[in-house]
């Protein structure tokens, strides 16, 4: 192996490194903060900005005829200075420490800078080269990156209005994405492609790379300065001239796939790659094209990002690469021993790979997204080992002699054998999806009884408006079959199930289902299945039209659900202990923090909210409460929410003032928002699930506490927070019973989520010691006369004011209405066990009660 082959090999590592990390953040995503943007910035910036910098200095010397020898000193400073700067940016934005972002973001531009000179000073001091065009594609992407780079500090910086921030979430995307990695590419394949087919470059392909740049150019700056301005139309004509002129650049290399079809894993991969691109462009231009706001457009460019990012830059990245490092090393036998490993399973890891991706991208059930997800993960991270066993491979056959001739190809049928295992597999995973949750599908069941068929069909539209189906009556003849569509014209995601089995998939708003009902015997009653929906009025009756003699009633077969736990239930619950390590939720007030970057996974979670009893709470942050936020008047939050529930999710912050259209929206299983506001007002502030109905979800865990500081707030010894809310039980190992909500008929009233925990595990203080008790009502619908028995606070805060300071009086009660919150402080004068309890007596012994244990 030569020199240069060496150090091409030495550096790939880097680039194994950075996707060996991107596969490990994929794998924890849900335990790692900001985990979305790290995944993208990880590929984007680690290991596709590595491979950048590695192969176009590569394509470069080997274009321009530079000599091989000379040291590698140069690039080998530009990978450790770039690196250092995208790990700066990558740990600034973890942080939240603006100054390492600023700092690393400036290298990474330098860097990038630094790049592009270099190239256009080895362009300029080489003999005229036939294919001087591709290293102007070059230098062209890398003067992207710093453009990229400079609008990501931007970024980074949370005092950016809302709308701002989100234009320049689609300049940023489209400068990284379409400028320096998408022509990086496209110059890339002027040369490579044809040698990876083994055949003659095609006739127009100089010409159309020439002529195709300026193009390219005038496109992407259309779009960014579009996005910048915030509109939508304009960034639309700018892909749309993109598109065009990537189709225009890469379409003579038609020819050279008749003339040589792609057969190996590196060619259909790159191909593959190169596809999804050109249909991603297509979906963004008219996504762009029909987006009213900014916000729409970044949400369209959001939803292409998996297509741009793992089925255009991963593809093409392992393809190059499984062409590249076998060439690198060299020697005929190493060669061949390296390319046979990389080659391993290709047909079986390609299909896997688009056909999971393509469901991905589809309008899937959450469960169906996953499954597929995980499929295609596992088949992008195993070129890893694979390239590991490559090289070991060819060290071992350096200098061997090589078979005589070319290996063997794989046979065709073989291949498409082996692609069509991996579509079953993704097939299959998608079916298990769905056998998990047939609902979301609109799998039906419907039975038509024992009824004389009419012969006649009954159609009937149903229309959803807010929480209500219009109309809710169906007068329909005995004996007719009947089909209903419903059209979803409300805000939220809803579905129609019926007594007798039959029910549609949920839908989206503005979506349209079609129920075959069935014939029609009797009265049937309908409901939406949407947790809380039914409770709120979405119920639809079938009424049955004609000679009562001939009906036939239809049993009333509501869902099978097992019966919520009662009274004696709960008595029995709040009479035990814990099992044994129990913990009790973490009281203890979060200190003030400058970092306001905040990830919240909306997640389904098992939790005990007392002794034996288990329910199945919505969270967040995969707690109920939720994590406690704390900052000072006139900080800014940025709070991305992201829903890996199983039914639609939002959220309101009541610490913020600002219009609650846009942030507060409702937002599917597996989309997500950012939700930004800034602390004007101190408080001890509510957050909360504002998707209806409301009372449900907060019931069910999707509630927790922002503490804004007063100014001049005097430290104390401990500061506790007490989150109190109700507990609506439903079957073990259930969710909250919509029907005890609706009624007001609580079964527990718990602080911080548990029943009596600090009774169990006491809060701590000790004589003399000073402390403060945060206190929020977060309801639904109660609120709390928080007191300490044998305590007096001399202290009082609530609702953003003081109601008693130190002096000659005292109080006994903090008061809080639902939502409401504030804080007391107090000492203890001699050692014991001080309960705390909310003074409506029946909420403590439902639970509300605590202990504070003073040595």
């Amino acid at each position: 192996m030569n020199e240069r082959g060496s150090w091409h090999l030495r550096a790939g590592t880097v680039v194994a490194a950075w996707f060996a990390a991107l596969v490990v953040v994929s794998v924890a995503h849900r335990w790692v903060p900001q985990s979305g943007w790290l995944l993208v910035h990880l590929l984007g910036l680690g290991a596709g900005s590595n491979a950048i910098l590695i192969w176009s200095g590569h394509f470069t010397d080997a274009l321009l005829r530079r000599p091989a020898g000379g040291t590698r000193r140069a690039d080998t400073a530009r990978l450790i200075v770039f690196n250092s700067g995208a790990v700066a940016v990558i740990a600034g934005m973890l942080t939240g420490w603006w100054p390492a972002v600023v700092a690393g973001g400036c290298v990474v531009a330098g860097v990038a800078g630094w790049h592009g000179t270099t190239l256009l000073q080895r362009l300029r001091a080489a003999l005229p080269s036939r294919f001087g065009h591709t290293v102007r594609y070059y230098i062209a992407a890398a003067s992207m990156l710093p453009i990229g780079a400079g609008i990501g500090i931007a970024m980074a910086n949370v005092g950016l209005p809302s709308e701002l921030h989100e234009r320049l979430v689609l300049a940023h995307s489209a400068v990284n994405v379409l400028g320096w990695v998408g022509l990086t590419v496209l110059g890339t394949l002027v040369t490579l492609w044809p040698t990876m087919l083994r055949t003659r470059m095609a006739a127009r392909v100089e010409t159309a790379a020439r002529r195709g740049l300026p193009a390219l150019l005038l496109g992407l700056t259309v779009g960014v300065v579009g996005a910048i301005a915030g509109i939508p139309l304009v960034t639309a004509a700018g892909a749309l001239g993109y598109l065009a002129a990537a189709a225009y650049v890469l379409e003579p290399h038609l020819d050279e796939i008749r003339r040589k079809h792609p057969a190996d894993f590196a060619t259909l991969s790159v191909l593959a790659g190169i596809m999804w691109l050109l249909g991603s462009l297509t979906y963004l231009t008219v996504g762009l094209a029909t987006a009213s706001t900014p916000l729409e457009a970044s949400e369209t460019a959001g939803s292409v990002t998996a297509a741009l990012l793992a089925g255009f830059l991963v593809q093409v990245l392992l393809g190059a690469l499984t062409y590249l490092v076998p060439v690198v090393i060299g020697g005929r036998a190493a060669v061949q021993g390296a390319t046979t490993e990389l080659e391993r399973g290709a047909p079986w890891r390609l299909s896997i790979a688009n056909a999971g991706l393509l469901v991905c991208v589809l309008p899937v059930p959450s469960l169906v997204r996953v499954a597929c997800s995980v499929l295609v993960l596992v088949a992008f991270a195993s070129f890893l080992p694979l390239a590991v066993r490559a090289v070991l491979v060819a060290r071992r056959l350096r200098g061997m002699p090589s078979k005589p001739g070319r290996p063997e190809p794989v046979p065709a049928r073989r291949r498409i054998r082996a692609a069509a295992a991996g579509v079953g597999v993704v097939v299959f995973a998608a079916a298990a999806g769905i056998a998990a949750d047939p609902a979301a599908v609109g799998i039906s069941t419907a039975d038509t009884g024992n009824v004389t068929a009419s012969g006649h069909t009954t159609e009937v539209e149903v229309r959803i408006e807010g929480m209500r189906f219009v109309p809710d009556v169906l007068d329909v003849p005995i004996g007719d079959r009947l089909v209903v569509t419903l059209v979803n014209t409300g805000t939220d995601r809803h579905d129609l199930v019926l007594a007798n089995g039959a029910r549609t998939g949920r839908i989206d708003p503005d979506e349209t289902a079609t129920l075959d009902v069935g014939l029609v015997g009797g009265q049937v009653d309908g409901w939406c299945s949407v947790a809380g929906h039914r409770q709120m009025g979405m119920t639809l009756t079938v009424q049955p039209t004609g000679a009562v003699d001939d009906r036939v009633h239809t049993e009333h077969r509501p869902d099978a659900q097992a019966v919520s736990l009662t009274s004696s239930d709960v008595s029995r619950s709040l009479g035990a202990h814990p099992d044994a390590g129990f913990v009790a939720h973490d009281p203890v007030a979060p200190a003030t923090s400058a970092d306001h970057r905040i990830t919240l996974a909306a997640t389904d979670e098992q939790r005990e909210v007392a002794p034996g009893i288990t329910q199945r709470l919505w969270t967040f942050g995969g707690t109920a409460p939720g994590p406690t936020l704390r900052g000072k008047v006139g900080d800014i939050f940025e709070v991305t929410l992201v829903n890996d529930g199983t039914i639609g999710h939002s959220i309101d912050f009541h610490a913020g003032s600002l219009s609650p259209d846009e942030p507060m929206r409702t937002i599917e299983p597996g989309e997500s928002l950012v939700y930004r506001f800034t602390a004007t007002r101190a408080g001890m502030w509510m957050y909360h699930c504002s998707t209806m109905p409301m009372s449900l979800h907060i019931a069910n865990g999707m509630f927790g506490a922002v503490i804004i500081d007063p100014p001049d707030l005097p430290p104390v010894d401990r500061e506790y927070v007490m989150v109190q809310s109700e507990l609506y039980l439903g079957p073990e190992g259930g969710e909250a019973d919509a029907d005890k909500v609706v009624a007001d008929n609580p079964d527990l009233l718990v602080f911080n989520g548990y029943a009596n925990q600090y009774d169990h595990d006491p809060l701590v203080s000790e004589v003399g010691e000073r402390i403060r008790i945060w206190v929020l009502a977060a309801g639904p619908n109660r609120g709390s006369a928080f007191h300490i028995v044998g305590g007096q606070f001399d202290t009082v805060w609530s609702e953003g004011d003081y109601r008693l300071q130190p002096g000659t009086g005292g109080s006994q009660t903090l008061g809080l209405f639902p939502a409401q919150g504030g804080f007391v402080e107090l000492e203890f004068p001699e050692p014991g066990h001080y309960p705390f309890v909310s003074h409506s007596m029946v909420d403590a012994e439902r639970g509300a009660h605590g202990i504070v244990e003073v040595r």
